[in-house]
This record gives structure tokens, sequence and C-alpha cells, in this order.
């Protein structure tokens, strides 16, 4: 594997920046992105979208040409300073690997977005070094933003002090926590994808606190994504395990899954923190990719580098 230098940083936003939605995956609900966008506004932020970002084209955004012209071209705008996912679904792995890296290492900018985003984070990880954020303007049906995720993104995209999140014992993946302390940078995101990714734009994962979340999850395809990552050699050297959310498309199913997942982690003897609020759970929360981490299973916390 390549080894990656993580250590490239965006600058932060300042209020007046030009900010771009693009849809590199599904189509989105229109409504859903407008009111994320009046939030952004309220930050001070000028919200621009891609021409595509609305399109339909079978199951994607526009034809896999056109998402990938509309966030290059994002990427490439000098007045664009955050490109923002309208959302996941399904088709970012299809364009991940023809980004305009040159562009992003020329003028490095964050890329906010998760579950099938997770293949572009790990592209642009791998080939220049810059984490974006996993994550979004998380909101209701109503366009309600959740309050504590706004707040953590805000400091996320302006700030720059570390931010401590807590695991939830609510939370089915929180019985995996095991005991002791890991540091690295923090990689990952959703598992699907990021099996998707295995070979040809997941990075290296040695040395990392690799992040994992699913949802919908089946237990037949959930022991095939972490049998892929471990039988290819992907999850070798890695320092420790921050789990997020697993949702369940049968909840009855939830202590065999936990059961599942933990065969394949605990095999690889680092600490495991579950229980985080990351992935399509309930209050999800943002975090910033490729910065360092410190996971503390015992104190049931992961703090990273702002």
């Amino acid at each position: 594997m390549m080894e990656t230098d993580y250590r490239t940083r965006f600058a932060r936003l300042r209020s007046g920046d030009r900010v771009r939605f693009v849809s590199p995956a599904s189509t989105p609900d229109r409504d859903a992105v407008l009111a994320r966008a009046a939030s952004l506004e309220a930050w001070g932020l000028d919200v621009e979208y891609g021409p595509h970002a609305f399109v339909e084209h079978g199951w994607f955004a526009g034809t896999d040409d056109q998402r990938l012209a509309d966030l290059d071209d994002a990427l490439r705008d000098p007045e664009i300073r955050a490109v923002f996912a309208t959302r996941g679904g399904r088709g970012s792995y299809r364009i991940a690997d023809r980004l305009d890296f040159e562009a992003i290492r020329r003028d490095p900018k964050p890329l906010i977005g998760f579950s099938d985003i997770t293949a572009l984070h790990m592209a642009i990880l791998r080939e220049t070094g810059l984490g974006g954020v996993h994550g979004a303007l998380y909101g209701d049906s109503a366009g309600a933003l959740e309050p504590d995720n706004a707040d953590i993104l805000h400091q996320i995209l302006f700030g720059n002090e570390a931010i401590s999140y807590a695991a939830r014992p609510e939370e089915p993946t929180f019985r995996l926590t095991t005991t002791g302390t890991a540091s690295g940078p923090l990689i990952g995101g959703n598992l699907e994808t990021l099996a998707t990714t295995a070979g040809w734009a997941l990075p290296d994962l040695r040395g990392a606190i690799l992040l994992l979340e699913a949802v919908d999850c089946m237990p037949g395809l959930t022991d095939r994504m972490l049998t892929l990552l471990a039988k290819g050699g992907h999850l070798a050297g890695v320092a420790g395990i921050a789990v997020g959310q697993f949702t369940l498309k049968s909840p009855e199913k939830a202590e065999k899954i936990v059961d599942l997942v933990r065969d394949h982690l605990y095999r690889l003897g680092v600490p495991v923190l579950g229980g985080l609020p990351f992935g399509h759970g309930m209050r999800a929360q943002s975090v910033r990719l490729g910065a360092m981490a410190r996971l503390d299973a015992d104190a049931g916390s992961l703090i990273v580098e702002g």
C-alpha cells in the first residue's frame, strides 16, 4: 500500500465565503437541500449549486461525466471555499479515481459528505493527504437541523479547536467497546463504501484510527465487507477502531450483527470504541477525516484535532 502524508489542511471558512452544493452520487430532495443552504447562509456563506445538482439520470444525479464535471469545477474554482455533497446514495465510487487531484493539491478545500461520499474522501486522502468532513447538516423531514451537529460542523469549518465525541451507551455498537487507548489519523466512513474502494482508492490504514459506520445492516453483507477488508490486508496495522452507528433493517437482529462485527474486529488486537455518533442514525454528528485523533476506550471518548 502507498504511504500517505495526512498533514495537508484546508483553510477555515470566513463569513462571505462562497460554497457550492454538488451531487456526486444520487439525486437529492430539492427542498431538503434548500433548507440546509438557508442554514449555511445564516452562517454568512454565499451558497451556489452545481449545474446538475438536481438532475435525474437513472439512479444518479446526471451521467458520470456530468457529476464529475460539477465536482471538479467546484474544486478548481478558487472562489469556492468548500464543497458540500447534497446527499450520498449511489455513484460517487464510479468517479472517485477521476477527480482532478492536482487541483485539490493546489487549493485544498473541504468536501463535506458521508455515506457513498466515503469513496471520494478515501480517494482524496490517498492521492493528496487532504481530509474532508464525514457528515452533513443533518436535519429532519421538516428541515429542522440537529443543533449539536450544526455547532460541531460550524466548529470544524470555521474554528481550529479539538472536538471531543462521547460514546453513547444506547447505540448497539457500544457493546463492542474494549479497553485501551490509541492515536493516529482518523480515516474511514461507511463500511460498504470502504470495501468498495479496497485495492484502488482506499488509503493505507497502518497507524490509523479506523472509523466504521453502516446503514441497513444485513448479516451476510456485513460479514462479506469485513472479510474483504481483512483478507485483502487492508486492516493490518490499524491502531484502533472507532465504531459509529450501525443502523439495521431488522432491529431484532442487533445482537447478532454486533456479535458478527466483534468477531472480526477483536482479531485485530487493538482498542475498539463503539457507540460513537457517526453515521445514519439518530442525532448523528460530523467529524473531520485525516486529522489526528486519540481514542480512549476506557473513557468512552474520541478526541479529534482541529
